[in-house]
Order: structure tokens, then sequence, then C-alpha cells
């Protein structure tokens, strides 16, 4: 039998449980996956997308310092309502900055609280976790969001490669995925490219629900500003409609649901 280690006043050591970076909540989501969710936004984020419309959400160890139970207590009221309603989403930021304690929140969640979760992610940090981290997941919304390796770089400040290895271990793993693909005038509005892309998600089988083509907005350009930072795409328009339903037509020629 193993030893309890107490300390010198006789009182077991406190459960080692992580705290994690929250930069904030919101109640009543209704586009950051199935039905109204609770969502988490995490804090750390080691892209620097070209349309990113939450820079404010960058910085590793910024935001809100919050331990397990205080994440859940803000999660708390809205409980029985998600329960039938929808569910709750940890996005970002990138979650994955934070694995440990995003894995110990989700787990927490189904295990006090019963609801549908879902991760917002490129997968990038993907190889940090074990497959068993991903047993509290219900759905991943994946965000790709280029197929040329040389594009996604330059749009990203990142390799495209780990988040397409991240797509093929979910497939392996039978965990269902709801795809996200920003359209961007100019950067990923390409033919070639949204077919290429098209391609490999129709090799990931069942598992991928949907492709979700969102237009690009601009939202998000004051945070830019408001930071310190030159925004790349200032001068870019959103995608038109009928951009936007050519993009959702080349997807599902290769038989993928789009929306």
């Amino acid at each position: 039998m193993g030893v309890m280690h107490k300390n010198k006043n006789n009182i077991p050591p406190k459960d080692d449980a992580p705290t994690g970076y929250l930069h904030s909540v919101e109640s009543g989501a209704a586009v950051d996956g199935p039905g109204m969710r609770f969502v988490y936004f995490m804090s750390g984020c080691m892209f620097r997308c070209q349309y990113c419309h939450n820079p404010d959400t960058w910085k590793i160890g910024g935001g809100r310092k919050v331990t397990l139970d205080e994440a859940l207590d803000e999660l708390r009221p809205y409980r029985k309502f998600l329960k039938f309603a929808g569910g709750v989403t940890i996005s970002g930021g990138e979650p994955l900055v934070q694995a440990r304690f995003v894995g110990e929140l989700l787990r927490r969640i189904k295990k006090d609280f019963d609801l549908h979760t879902a991760l917002d992610t490129q997968g990038f940090l993907h190889a940090s976790v074990d497959d068993a981290w991903f047993d509290a997941v219900d759905l991943v919304l994946l965000d790709i969001k280029h197929s040329d390796p040389e594009k996604y770089l330059k749009l990203t400040g990142q390799a495209l490669q780990p988040t397409l290895d991240f797509a093929q271990r979910l497939a392996r793993l039978q965990k269902k995925i709801g795809l996200r693909y920003v359209l961007v005038p100019g950067l990923t509005d390409d033919d070639d490219d949204i077919l290429r892309l098209a391609d490999f998600l129709a090799g990931l089988g069942p598992v991928l629900e949907r492709v979700d083509v969102l237009p690009f907005h601009q939202l998000g350009a004051f945070k830019w500003k408001e930071l310190g930072h030159d925004y790349p795409l200032e001068h870019t328009q959103p995608p038109s409609i009928e951009a936007i339903d050519h993009a959702r037509s080349l997807f599902a020629s290769k038989n993928l649901i789009t929306r």
C-alpha cells in the first residue's frame, strides 16, 4: 500500500490541480458548436494569422488566472439550460497551449455536469497529449486555414503538416469533426487550393460532419490597432455571397456537407 505523505501539521497535501489563464467567457454563443454554447476563451496562441479577430488572446499567460473550480463556477449557473440547449466549447487563443488545464476542465465538465463538449482548435500542438486526453471531447471544431504549405506558413506563421496529422489522428480516434474554413479574398479563395483541401477532407471519412465556409470580416480590426499591431488585411473586403456559394460548391463537389 502506498504511503500518503503529510506535512508537519498532519494535514494531507492538496491535490495538484492545474490552474489556467482565461481570456473571457461567453454564455450565449450560437456559432461555436451545435445549439447554444457556453464558451471558454483561453489565453495563448503561437499562431499569428493575418485575419485573426482575437489578437488580444495571443499572449501566453495573459488574462485571468483561474483554478478548475473557479472556471466551473462560471459555467454552473447555465448547466441545466445547456443540458438540452447545446453545450460547452473551449476556444481561444489556442486551447492546447494550456493542454493540462483544458484537459482537466473537459473531464470535469463531463464528470460534474455531463454536457456536450466541443474543442475549437487548429491542432498544431496535438502531439503534446495522448489519445486519452480526447475522451471527454465530443466534437472538434477543426480550423484548417489553407491547403498549400507555403501559403499556410505565410498566412499563419506556422507549418501546416501538424494540423493535417491531427485531422488524421481524429479520424483514427473516431472523433467527430466540424471543419471551419475562413474565406478570405485573395488569400484562401483559389479554386485549386479549396479542391486540394476538399480531397484531403473527403479522405477522413464519416467523422467529418460538415464544412462551414466562414466569410472573412473586419470585426476584429480595431483590436490590432489597440494593441499597436499593423493589420495586414486592413483593405481586404469580405467575400461576396456569390464567392461564398462558389466555395461551398467546390467542397460539395467532393460529397462534403457544407454550410
